[in-house]
């Protein structure tokens, strides 16, 4: 069917439904004549009258009833599979992918995501933690989360946490044994536990400040782990003095279960950046994940 042809029965299957040139106008955006027009043009190809026009009605002759009545239901599913189209586009789907540190996924991503996949039961999310600085376009993340001084200057970067502090605690237990640090120079008389990273070769360093004195204290222990939340854990059980992130050590602080020492000399740590390339398109799902994120201080 010719393009014309199917807007020359649309014309006529809204002044058959409304029965007048003036109300199908109205809802066809176009004057009363130029509907007459259209539809007197789709009764000359046919080759048959399709409305029974008088001065007081419209009405649809026998032809004109049954193409309303057989044609008039198939424009109305198309339109309906249109609108069905239009409401997916607006309907977040798909799986969105990020990779960022444990304690990222757990402090931050977990906490603001969680809503948005009640909220949108097609959505899915696929968080990958790794110490590692990976090449997102490479692995296919959509996502990538670091400190803000590890992101990359090609890439779109978004706040999605405030600063915060690296704090020192050790358990009341371990304190007692061995005492509490009242320096940082006292630090190499404690069994400190320490990190090292995927991306460097060295121990992660202990780089604490106080008013203009900036101390690296190379710690030192019997434990080393890559991970976090390992170091937590070995602090809480008693094994030496951790450097850790405060939000992860402060429930632990606040339960009694773990005390901060050398508080004078607490580093502010880079809150956490969400980045991507500048160059890639958002999908709905991805611009949705982008605003949950996002820090609103």
């Amino acid at each position: 069917m010719a393009r014309n042809t199917i807007t020359d029965v649309l014309a006529f299957l809204a002044v058959a439904q409304e029965c007048s040139f003036t109300k199908a106008a109205a809802q066809l955006g176009l004057t009363p004549s130029a509907v007459s027009h259209t539809v007197s043009a789709l009764e000359q190809r046919m080759g048959v009258r399709l409305l029974n026009r008088t001065t007081r009605s419209v009405t649809p002759t026998e032809a004109g009833e049954r193409l309303l009545l057989r044609v008039g239901p198939r424009f109305d599913h198309i339109a309906a599979e249109m609108s069905a189209l239009s409401a997916l586009a607006d309907t977040p789907t798909g799986t969105v992918r990020i990779t960022a540190i444990d304690v990222v996924a757990d402090t931050i991503l977990w906490p603001k995501l969680a809503p948005l996949l009640l909220q949108y039961p097609g959505l899915r999310i696929e968080i990958s933690t790794s110490y590692k600085m990976i090449d997102i376009a490479a692995e296919r993340f959509d996502f990538g989360v670091r400190a803000g001084a590890q992101v990359a200057k090609d890439m779109v970067a978004l706040r999605i946490s405030p600063d915060y502090r690296r704090v020192i605690v050790g358990t009341p237990g371990y304190l007692q044994e061995h005492g509490t640090p009242q320096h940082p120079d006292d630090l190499s008389d404690h069994n400190c536990i320490t990190m090292r990273l995927a991306t460097r070769s060295a121990l992660f360093p202990w780089e604490l400040k106080k008013g203009a004195q900036v101390r690296e204290v190379r710690a030192s222990g019997q434990l080393t782990f890559n991970n976090t939340y390992q170091i937590l854990r070995s602090a809480l059980s008693g094994s030496g003095l951790a450097f850790t992130p405060e939000p992860i050590a402060q429930p632990h602080v606040a339960a009694g279960r773990l005390r901060m020492v050398l508080e004078d000399w607490y580093p502010t740590a880079a809150g956490f950046y969400i980045y991507y390339p500048s160059n890639r398109q958002q999908s709905r799902a991805q611009a949705l994940v982008l605003d949950a994120l996002r820090h609103r201080s």
